[in-house]
């Protein structure tokens, strides 16, 4: 597909409001462009799949974006924020019936065919960020930042620090306000006027005119709609994404009124979807479920119609497409590198292997783009994006080296830090991208290379943090494999494990050290005590599959050994502390304690909730409440969480006191007498 029949594909989508099939697009595409036309039915059919840019009615039909939700209302219900000041901030607000290309200052809004004027609204960017946290909690910065050119500045001046204060394009809502005596409760029915130009209508609905039933109803589509856009799209390639399908999963009823705003039903109404980590980045998914990992590195920008060299590189799992192999070509002549063979061992990392005719093929290739590049290129042209680009060309071919060296140590991802690989594949992902942008002649303005040059700091710090866990973890097992060979049994060595525990819905875990003659009952003793709990509540291990000594799935026996759980292939288990609780418990690799080993924590983060609380998702509303409320939830927040609670805080020096009081207590009971089992392998 050439560059102007993708362009001609995009231009179809944003324009057709009817249902349409796959004949009607490549009669579009074929008319704007007839050039190589081959296998372009297969291409756009590739592209509607993989990019999920329309909704499949059946195997034959698909309705756009456009055809979906232009003309469908929504609601938005202004906060205390905005009415006191006589604004209104389109945010996230509009997602998902606004154009994805449309940057929330680009949209405009109409009330009764008259322009609503805009104004620009000051302060410190934490109270904005609430209104950008739909497209994803970590991306609310920079939709803050992008709002103007005075806040990127303001932004890419210490990528570490937030600036103090911002401006932010807003509705002037004043007059409008007082026309139509909005008052707190009202609620603002928004109706896309124009979906590719981003405009809307405005009307008023008084708080007391819409029946609870008919909220409720609305309620029961919207999880129906986003559980199944789970099942089908998993988390997607952003929240947007995930959004748009449960409109289109939750029905006609999802996109009619009566209706919550969708900020009121993800943080307010429903108990059965949140917002959870994934990698670096935040999805919605079930409440209390964490998004299971991947075991590949997963390419977004690889385009559906892969060329021969793209496949290659896509099966030694490298998901990038021919711009970033340019882009590495370019770094070779920015090096002043005589030859092209040094960019054949940055891109295909030693860990890699090829076979010898994708060998060639590939070599074929850098040698034709680089002889070609090298006659028109610049190295004085080049100063400015040069250094960007070699140093995301490092990130880029560091990425995939630690990838191939965790594949081939053979670590379980039980051993591994929580989405491992899915950190990896975002910042492979991010970094490919940034290649893409830099594979140009044109050198890109100021502002884009600062802002690429700050984003990268960040990248590769990420990348460096989860690099220090991925070694430890090849070197422990490493360690293990040696100490199941040499284990001693003259009673002074007493294997140990760590254990992660966290708690499913929130950011708190912990990891702890355990040996391997202690029962689940005794981690059950420790687990309450690494969170303040106090035993009110009746708790259970559990596991979701069958093992090796294990028939089914379902509650394990509280007096098996840690050891024994590991001799049956046990890695990973469900510690359910009463009816809202459910924390995850890893078993990391065994490692010789010595003599002076203690039951401690290592690392851990965040204070815990009170184990009489509500669950996650009361959790995290009273820890929001507590920067975000009024002053009436504020002091609920407060009644809940106890006093001088504090989210980020946990004192790790107390908590290891209070283990080692357990542990004095556990070594006087009949559990610490035993020697491990010899299904653990001693």
């Amino acid at each position: 597909m050439t560059v102007t029949q993708e362009d001609a594909f995009y231009e179809f989508l944003d324009s057709v409001s009817e249902p349409f099939t796959l004949d009607d697009v490549v009669s579009f595409v074929r008319m704007m462009d007839p050039k190589q036309v081959g296998r372009l039915r297969m291409e756009l059919s590739s592209f509607l799949d993989s990019r999920k840019l329309a909704f499949q009615l059946d195997s034959h039909r698909w309705v756009s974006r456009r055809g979906c939700f232009e003309s469908a209302p929504f609601v938005i219900n202004p906060t205390k924020l905005e009415l006191l000041n006589g604004i209104l901030i389109p945010g996230h607000r509009c997602v998902p019936f606004a154009n994805p290309s449309l940057l929330p200052q680009d949209y405009s809004f109409y009330w009764k065919d008259r322009a609503i004027p805009f104004t620009t609204t000051e302060g410190p960017p934490e109270e904005f960020y609430p209104y950008y946290s739909l497209f994803g909690e970590e991306y609310a910065p920079q939709y803050v930042a992008r709002d103007n050119p005075e806040n990127e500045a303001a932004f890419n001046s210490d990528i570490y620090e937030d600036p103090p204060e911002v401006s932010i394009k807003t509705l002037d809502m004043r007059n409008l306000y007082r026309e139509i005596s909005f008052v707190p409760g009202d609620h603002l029915v928004v109706r896309v006027r124009d979906w590719k130009e981003g405009s809307f209508n405005l009307d008023r609905v008084p708080k007391d005119a819409w029946a609870r039933s008919d909220i409720y109803a609305w309620i029961e589509a919207a999880e129906g709609g986003f559980e199944d856009a789970f099942e089908f799209l998993g988390p997607g390639s952003s929240t947007e994404e995930q959004v748009a399908y449960a409109y289109w999963y939750g029905g006609k009823r999802m996109r009619e009124i009566p209706a919550c705003s969708l900020e009121d039903f993800i943080y307010e109404e429903t108990d059965r979807i949140e917002t959870v980590p994934y990698g670096i980045e935040t999805r919605f998914w079930y409440a209390g479920k964490e998004i299971p990992d991947i075991n590949h590195l997963a390419g977004s920008q690889l385009p559906p119609d892969q060329t021969v060299v793209e496949s290659i590189l896509f099966h030694c799992q490298i998901p990038v497409s021919e711009y970033v192999i340019q882009s590495y070509v370019r770094d070779s002549l920015f090096r002043r590198e005589k030859d092209y063979s040094a960019v054949l061992e940055r891109l295909v990392p030693p860990g890699l292997r090829l076979e010898d005719r994708e060998w060639k093929l590939l070599r074929s290739y850098i040698a034709s783009t680089h002889g070609e590049f090298k006659r028109i290129y610049t190295f004085f042209a080049d100063q400015t994006m040069g250094p960007i680009r070699q140093r995301v060309a490092e990130l880029h071919t560091a990425v995939i080296d630690l990838y191939a060296r965790l594949k081939k140590s053979g670590v379980e991802s039980s051993a591994l830090p929580t989405h491992t690989y899915i950190v990896l594949s975002q910042i492979q992902n991010h970094a490919a991208a940034v290649l893409e942008d830099l594979d140009t002649d044109e050198t890109l303005s100021p502002d884009e290379l600062e802002t690429i040059d700050s984003s990268l700091d960040s990248m590769i710090d990420t990348y460096e943090e989860i690099k220090e866990l991925i070694e430890v973890a090849i070197a422990a097992r490493r360690r293990n494999n040696l100490s199941v060979v040499n284990l001693r049994r003259d009673g002074k060595f007493m294997p140990w494990r760590m254990i992660q525990i966290s708690i499913g819905g929130t950011d708190v875990w912990r990891r702890i050290t355990m040996p391997e003659n202690f029962r689940l009952a005794d981690l059950h003793t420790a687990v309450q005590s690494v969170f303040n709990w106090t035993n009110q509540l009746a708790y259970r291990f559990s596991i979701d599959k069958p093992a090796r000594g294990i028939e089914k799935a379902g509650a394990l026996e509280k007096n098996l050994l840690i050891g024994e759980l590991s001799g049956e292939g046990i890695g990973e288990m469900i510690y359910e502390y009463g009816p809202n609780w459910t924390v995850k418990v890893i078993i990391l690799p065994r490692y010789d304690g010595g003599d002076e080993e203690t039951l401690r924590c290592v690392a851990g983060e965040g204070a815990a909730p009170p184990e009489m609380m509500e669950g996650p998702l009361r959790f995290r509303k009273s820890v929001a409440a507590l920067d975000w409320g009024a002053d009436a939830e504020q002091q609920t927040a407060r009644r809940e969480l106890g006093p001088g609670f504090k989210p980020d805080y946990f004192d790790i020096d107390a908590c290891n006191k209070t283990l080692n009081l357990v542990f004095c207590a556990l070594q006087g009971t009949e559990t610490a007498a035993k020697s491990v089992s010899g299904k653990t392998g001693s």
